[in-house]
């Protein structure tokens, strides 16, 4: 009996020590899980799947837009005229007018060669002229008495006719001398060398007392024409029928650049294409002709030339960045109203300096990401973001070159597996 009582007792404390451990153990899980999911919990607040963050990318608008076709070049500064200056007789410098390397006019006086020797024969055919003259006048007077007494049957016919001889020979001789005296005066003229156009003088070769020759080899001086100023620059022999045609036009505006190509110093037009190509460079020649207010351009200098040679318009551009390449050729991200990617096999045309034209793959309007393409993947979610700094103006004249590019691949029906590894588009040279 006494061991049945004390079975008894014991069993409710057992019981109650139980569900004390159940209550703490729930208290537990309570505050540990709370009822609103834990760090490590898949589902949102109203218990939809949480996806993962969008991707922060940057985008701009495609644009239609007229897009200049430049041709980019090398080239060098060439006078518009230049001259050598020489003497065209002998003589003795007297006087040097000009300073080396200034402006001077056409006309202008450069040198005074001694001109004594020089005004003394144009003196002496001036006087020999004068007295073949007065030879002259007594022989008519002579042939006037002679025909009277012809008239008279007084004189014979024989001395008239050899009187008319002498006035005739005389009239001859006075022609003569006036050529005499021409040349004289011609050679007087040498003896004053002015400059034969309007130019800027090199270094001075004659200092004044040397003798000069007109056989000499050496000139006294060389002058240069800026205004207006030539550069000579080449292009590659593929590209003629495509400047001829833009030369049938009408002008064709040249921009001329520092040969770094960042600074612009001239604009002008192109004047003529060369009529043969240099078979061993494979390019043709042609020339520009600047206005050169300034006077940037200078003989022999080295520039950066870009020539126009079209205008596209209202096509399909597109920022450079936006291109990529892959396996299955060029291609782009576009943004979809849902902010979602979508890749884009893409064909371009022309390609300037920041901007590309596109000619199939995307419209007018699309956004298409340049920037943060490494992170993304078809279908992505992004958070589109404009530009930081303001948008390029589109290129204008002086401002960007397009050149030639290849164009992308036939499009895919597959998009690339991954985002291409550069920016960079092909160009064609």
């Amino acid at each position: 009996m006494v061991y049945r009582q004390t079975s008894v007792w014991r069993r409710p404390i057992w019981l109650a020590t139980v569900f004390v451990l159940l209550v703490i153990a729930a208290v537990v899980v309570w505050r540990v899980i709370p009822s609103g999911g834990g760090a490590g919990s898949t589902t949102a607040g109203n218990g939809k799947p949480k996806g993962p963050a969008p991707i922060p990318v940057t985008v701009q608008t495609v644009e239609k837009a007229d897009f200049p076709v430049y041709l980019d070049g090398l080239g060098t500064v060439q006078p518009y005229d230049t001259v050598t200056v020489r003497s065209r007789v002998d003589g003795q410098v007297v006087k040097v007018a000009f300073r080396q390397g200034e402006m001077v006019k056409e006309g202008d006086l450069l040198v005074q060669i001694d001109p004594r020797p020089y005004q003394a024969a144009l003196e002496q055919a001036q006087a020999k002229k004068a007295q073949d003259e007065a030879n002259l006048a007594n022989a008519r007077l002579d042939l006037q008495r002679y025909q009277v007494l012809a008239e008279r049957d007084a004189g014979s016919r024989q001395q008239l006719d050899t009187q008319q001889a002498t006035v005739n020979q005389l009239i001859a001789q006075i022609k003569g001398d006036q050529a005499t005296i021409d040349n004289a005066q011609t050679q007087l003229d040498y003896s004053s060398i002015k400059s034969p156009l309007t130019g800027m003088t090199g270094f001075r070769l004659v200092d004044p007392g040397n003798i000069v020759h007109a056989a000499d080899t050496t000139g006294i001086v060389s002058i240069v024409k800026l205004q207006p100023i030539s550069v000579v620059f080449t292009a590659p022999e593929e590209q003629l029928q495509q400047i001829n045609k833009a030369l049938a036009g009408g002008d064709v505006p040249v921009v001329a650049l520092s040969s770094d190509g960042l600074k612009t110093l001239a604009q002008g037009h192109l004047a003529l294409v060369n009529n043969q190509i240099d078979q061993a460079s494979g390019t043709i020649q042609m020339k520009a002709t600047f206005e050169n207010k300034d006077n940037a351009l200078w003989p022999g200098l080295s520039v950066s030339t870009r020539l126009l040679v079209n205008t596209q318009k209202n096509v399909v551009v597109v920022p450079n960045e936006a291109v990529q390449h892959g396996p299955n050729g060029l291609y782009a991200f576009v943004v979809g109203p849902d902010n979602k990617v979508v890749v884009r096999n893409i064909k371009t045309g022309d390609e300037g300096d920041r901007r590309t034209v596109v000619t199939q793959g995307v419209n007018a309007g699309e956004r298409v990401v340049v920037a943060g393409q490494y992170r993304l993947t078809p279908n992505a979610l992004v958070d589109p973001r404009q530009p930081s700094n303001t948008p390029a103006a589109p290129e204008s004249s002086g401002q960007a070159s397009a050149k030639k590019s290849t164009n992308g691949a036939d499009v895919e029906t597959d998009p690339p597996a991954t985002s291409a590894a550069g920016n960079t588009s092909q160009k064609a040279n």
